[in-house]
Parts: C-alpha cells; sequence; structure tokens
C-alpha cells in the first residue's frame, strides 16, 4: 500500500464551518476518493469519500458490518481509549452490525412496523405531538433552548409512543444515550452507559413479553424464536436512533436554516417546499457521519484494491458533498433535488425509520416556519456549542429568540 495521504488518522475539526467536513476531508475527496488511511495505532486501512465508491461499498456484502471479524481501528486519537480493539463478540439483536442471513432474519421482523403505510397512519399523531410541544415552548419567555424545549421532546416522545417505552422515564435514557454517544471516554464509560439502557429495556420487553400492548416492541416480544437478549439489543437500537438522530437534525437544522435567513423566509412563506427542504438538510447536513465496513475478501472499489481483512472509514457527509453526484454540492439549496442522498445509508442496511424520520422533520420545520416565522438565534453563531465531541454531530444547546407571538 503506498504512503496514506491522512498519514495520523481522521481529521475531526469542522475547521470549515459548523456544518462543513473537516478541509482535508474535502480535499482528500477531490484527489482520492478511494484512499489509504493510516490509524493511529500504525495500522493501514481506507477511508472512502467519494459518492459513487460509498455506494458501490454499501450495496456489496463483501464489505461487512460485523465486529467480531476484524480489529477495530479508531480513526481518530481518543483520549482514554485505546487505537485499537480485539474483535467483539455479536451483541445478539443489534442488526445494524450483522450480515445477511442473521441481519435479514431480524430486520424481516421489523420491517412490518415500519411501513410506509404504518408511518403515514403516524403522521397525524406526530403533527400534535409537535403542535403541543411548540404550544409549551412558545408560552417560555425567550430567549429559550431550541434542543431542549422541542428538538429533542418530539423525536423522543414520538419513538417512546411508537416502541411502548415509557416517557416518564426519559430522563434516564436521554441521558444515558447521550453518555453513550459521547467519543472521548474511556471504553469503561462507555459500557456504562450501554449497560443501564440495556438493563432497563431487557426489564422492559421482558414485561411485554408476558403482558402486550400496542406498540413495535410487544409486537417482536410475541416472536418467540427472538430471545430477550435479541429483543433487548433491537430495542437498543431502535430507542437510540429513533431519538438521536432526528433530535440532533431539527436542532442542527434550525440553526442551517437560520444562517440562511433568506431560505428561511421563503419556509415560510410558502409550505410546499419542506419536502424538498428536508431532503437537502438531510443531505447538507449528514449527523451520522461515519460507518465501519470490513473487507471479507480482496475487492477493487474506484480503481483501488482493498485487501481482505482491511477496516475501511466511510464518510457518508463527505460523500453526501461530493460535487461529482450534486451541483454546488457545498452550498444549502432547499430548491435542490436531494433524492440520492446517502444520509439513510444504501444497500440491505438502509436505516429501517427513514420514512419517519421524515414524517418528524417535516412536521418540526413545517410547525417552526409557519408558527414562529420571526425566529432568531439569541447568541451570535459561534457561541452555539457544537457537538465535535459526539458520534452524532449537532448542537448542545439552540438558544433561540423570536418577534411577534406564535402563530396558531
Amino acid at each position: 500500500m503506498s504512503e496514506a495521504l491522512i498519514p495520523h488518522g481522521l481529521p475531526t475539526e469542522r475547521d470549515a464551518g459548523p456544518f462543513d467536513p473537516p478541509q482535508a476531508i474535502t480535499r482528500l475527496r477531490e484527489a482520492r476518493p478511494v484512499s489509504p488511511l493510516r490509524f493511529p495505532d500504525g495500522h493501514d486501512g481506507w477511508l472512502v469519500t467519494g459518492y459513487d465508491a460509498v455506494r458501490q461499498l454499501m450495496a456489496d456484502t463483501r464489505f461487512s458490518s460485523r465486529q467480531d471479524i476484524g480489529v477495530l481501528h479508531v480513526p481518530y486519537e481518543t483520549p482514554g481509549m485505546p487505537v485499537a480493539t480485539e474483535p467483539s463478540p455479536p451483541v445478539p439483536g443489534l442488526f445494524i452490525a450483522m450480515d445477511p442471513p442473521e441481519h435479514t432474519r431480524l430486520r424481516r421482523k421489523l420491517t412490518g412496523a415500519f411501513t410506509v403505510k404504518r408511518m403515514r397512519g403516524l403522521e397525524e399523531r406526530v403533527v400534535d405531538i409537535t403542535e403541543r410541544r411548540l404550544d409549551a415552548l412558545a408560552r417560555l419567555s425567550p430567549p429559550v433552548d431550541l434542543v431542549g424545549e422541542f428538538a429533542l421532546p418530539v423525536p423522543s416522545l414520538v419513538i417512546c409512543e411508537l416502541l411502548g417505552v415509557p416517557y416518564e422515564d426519559r430522563d434516564s435514557f436521554q441521558v444515558n444515550s447521550a453518555r453513550f454517544l459521547v467519543r472521548d471516554q474511556s471504553l469503561d464509560e462507555k459500557m456504562a452507559a450501554y449497560g443501564a439502557m440495556t438493563t432497563y429495556l431487557a426489564e422492559l420487553v421482558t414485561r411485554k413479553r408476558a403482558e402486550p400492548g400496542e406498540d413495535v416492541l410487544s409486537d417482536l416480544a410475541g416472536h418467540d424464536d427472538l430471545t430477550v437478549e435479541e429483543l433487548t439489543g433491537a430495542a437498543f437500537l431502535l430507542l437510540l436512533a429513533g431519538h438521536e438522530t432526528t433530535a440532533n437534525l431539527l436542532a442542527l437544522g434550525t440553526f442551517a436554516l437560520l444562517e440562511h435567513p433568506e431560505q428561511w423566509a421563503e419556509l415560510c412563506g410558502d409550505p410546499d417546499l419542506l419536502p424538498g427542504a428536508v431532503e437537502e438538510l438531510l443531505r447538507f447536513l449528514s449527523v451520522t457521519d461515519i460507518v465501519y465496513r470490513y473487507a471479507t475478501e480482496d475487492v477493487e472499489l474506484a480503481g483501488e484494491t482493498i485487501a481482505a481483512g482491511s477496516t475501511v472509514v466511510v464518510s457518508l457527509l463527505a460523500a453526501n458533498r461530493d460535487p461529482k453526484r450534486f451541483e454546488r454540492a457545498g452550498e444549502l439549496d432547499i430548491h435542490r433535488g436531494a433524492r440520492g442522498h446517502l444520509t439513510f445509508g444504501h444497500g440491505f442496511h438502509q436505516c429501517l425509520g427513514q420514512q419517519l424520520a421524515r414524517i418528524e422533520l417535516r412536521a418540526g420545520f413545517g410547525a417552526l416556519t409557519r408558527r414562529l416565522p420571526g425566529l432568531r438565534l439569541a447568541v451570535p453563531a459561534d457561541e452555539v456549542a457544537l457537538k465535535t465531541d459526539m458520534n452524532i454531530y449537532g448542537v448542545h444547546a439552540l438558544p433561540v429568540t423570536w418577534s411577534g407571538t406564535a402563530v396558531r
């Protein structure tokens, strides 16, 4: 393998702006979209940043998602964490880290719960939850933290209702899910947060198996061939992804729109622009950026030979900003046709809850632009606390204020 273009690990500093990839990643994509990457532990792997290469890789079953077949090499320096860990035993139910046929078996049981038809049936309820949270926010005296009062509660309420997780338990699972996603922490700290969540969820799915309700976890618990451990792993993944990703998109997306006031004004005046704007925000922000794959055999990708056993780091954000796929890819443009973005992945691991996320985002941005057209930041943009320390990008808080009264 030739010398890595990034010899000391993956750059993570957002030095081009709060919404953009690190400049080194952008330069690398233009020079070599499938590039050797030297991990901090000295191990050589690969970094994939080009749109076409990422799409091809994610549809190729020769690139495995399993973490029990190779050493995980962390692509950046992480204080307190080892730069490489031994192969981890598979976690029952955590289908995002599985390959077919085991992945297929588990995902098939969830597909019926997340059909487009069922998600559309939830749309009225999502809108109701969104409007009620905005009612509560509008009664407060600004400045108000949009994260704590709106962006986090909306998807948390929705996913709790869908899964059958008591919302009154949110203080526990929200704290532990946030702790689990912190990048700069020891493995013991991460596992403590994970253990707290899975202990809680194991008790919950056990109760649902004994006394099922009208919710997704009860539906899953009704499958006798799923163990409690598998139910717990699936519940952990659905709960974590179901509120963290959408919450960060709502908050960071509002920040991005307020930083583009002409596009915010257009959305306030024309709600028909919302579906396209949501797709563009999904592409432009890509809050879940880095994913891992492991080559199970020698694979040719974009003219490079990736040897069997190699760790491959994929940047979805870099791929979604590839100018070879999207014209003026570095600009936010709510009029863009952003179909084909890779924010929800591609291939058999494509996000199961993507239709629900779209419904929540349309409801959230729709309510904000309709009812609070005078919304604006309450602090300078460079004072907004960014989640550069987390594995899902966003803002820790978004202080906002507004002019006038909220529209009903």
